[in-house]
């Protein structure tokens, strides 16, 4: 497994581009299975997670190319089902927290799906009772093989309904939705989530003849239609390496200027990192975040500690809260990280406080992080990676160390971002990757 050897102290200065968001992509090239059509993808990011999918839908007997840099072509005018009903399609589903968005594609296609129980980042409890009631309520009979560890969706055919969700989960919804444009009839979903990334999805849905309104709502009213056609979709810049590069920026004095953010899709995200004392400055689509020798986290109105909490969209994705974490050490005062949705998601600071870092983890959900102001600098350690968006915050608080750190397992890292090591070389940091 290949490490990262991180110099510390080295300051960054230029421009770096946000590769295409993960969260979305994944779902986009689920979708592809729901048409007979060519569907084209660009500002896909090449990273592990997103090249295992294709692989798997190449196994499935889609038509996969990559036309370009970025850009991929896809033509399911065949679907392989005795393939897609094998125990090794499950066991490659097994390591791939994406693959259960084929469910919902498969499910409306072929009317049977077969995909193991959820894996990825060992973060805490995963549940997909959100997806499978979905299905349930669409007419889908289920049946969850404990021993062999798989779920299994069967359906003659879908048709509409009313359903609340019971939580708005991204992929849930997603999910159902995928599932929901080929069934007979109108499909309710009240409690629907309203990231960008459904958004996304929904419109390229209705590119290819889908019929779904209240898009960027939580009411989504969707009506059946026969078939869908091919489309070509561009993916959106990845908010959580927005965010990531604002908090890279502070806590290393950097000067940086992050490219084409899609800024009206990071909601709270800018002011989430304001809220830490950070600076920055909307240049178009662009943020320029300013070189900061002191950043101070404000205090509520009432000069209560901060409060910083993940929520469904529009609120903070959780995603970026190890990042929010750690970028919280170097500043000049108190703040309150509340991860609500994932109880093993923030064990990681056991080696922040390693490093140097006043960090009280108060039960599984709750970090309180009292800022350095830079009087006291993390120092270098070696540590392993435990999933993605630790791993990030782990070369963060790296990068801004005295002397050389060590991050091993970072393949949790090549999960979710594309070449970090040399674009951020590119910029001035020292990052040496080792087999």
């Amino acid at each position: 497994m290949p490490s990262f050897l991180v110099e510390g102290g080295r300051r960054l200065k230029g421009t770096i581009c946000p590769q295409g968001a993960k969260n979305e992509v994944l779902q986009i090239i689920c979708a592809v299975l729901l048409t007979q059509d060519e569907v084209t993808v660009q500002n896909v990011p090449d990273i592990l997670d997103v090249r295992n999918l294709i692989d798997m839908l190449a196994n499935l007997g889609v038509k996969v190319k990559n036309t370009a840099p970025g850009c991929w072509s896809f033509r399911a005018d065949t679907i392989d089902r005795s393939y897609a009903e094998s125990m090794d399609f499950v066991a490659k589903s097994a390591g791939l927290r994406g693959s259960v968005m084929l469910l919902g594609p498969l499910l409306a296609r072929l009317g049977h799906a077969t995909v193991s129980k959820p894996g990825g980042d060992k973060i805490g409890r995963r549940r997909v009772d959100t997806h499978i009631k979905g299905f349930q309520a669409l007419g889908a009979t289920f049946v969850l093989n404990e021993e062999r560890g798989y779920f299994e969706l069967k359906a003659d055919k879908l048709k509409g309904t009313y359903m609340l969700l019971d939580e708005a989960s991204v992929t849930g919804t997603a999910n159902i939705i995928m599932a929901a444009v080929l069934a007979d009839g109108v499909t309710t979903i009240y409690n629907a989530a309203c990231e960008p990334y459904v958004q996304q999805l929904c419109r390229m849905l209705v590119r290819m003849g889908a019929r779904i309104d209240g898009i960027g709502s939580n009411l989504l009213t969707i009506t059946g239609v026969r078939e869908l056609h091919g489309t070509s979709h561009k993916v959106l810049p990845d908010m959580i390496e927005v965010g990531s590069f604002i908090g890279m920026a502070a806590m290393t004095r950097s000067e940086i200027t992050i490219k084409d953010v899609s800024y009206q899709n990071l909601g709270i995200i800018p002011d989430s990192f304001a809220r830490l004392g950070i600076q920055m400055e909307q240049r178009g689509d662009d943020i320029f975040i300013p070189a900061q020798e002191h950043y101070q986290i404000e205090s509520f109105i009432d000069g209560s500690i901060m409060t910083l909490a993940d929520a469904p969209w529009p609120g903070l994705t959780p995603d970026l809260l190890s990042v929010l974490l750690v970028t919280a050490t170097q500043a000049k005062g108190s703040v309150l990280i509340h991860q609500k949705m994932f109880e093993s998601r923030l064990f990681f600071v056991d080696k922040l406080i390693d490093m140097g870092a006043q960090v009280i983890l108060c039960d599984p959900h709750r970090v309180v992080v009292i800022g350095h102001d830079r009087q006291f600098p993390l120092t270098a350690r070696r540590m392993s990676s435990p999933d993605i968006r630790a791993g990030i915050a782990l070369l963060i608080a790296a990068m801004s160390a005295k002397g050389t750190s060590r991050i091993d397992n970072i393949g949790q890292i090549d999960r979710g971002y594309q070449n970090i090591d040399g674009r951020l070389n590119a910029l001035g940091a020292n990052i040496k990757r080792e087999d």
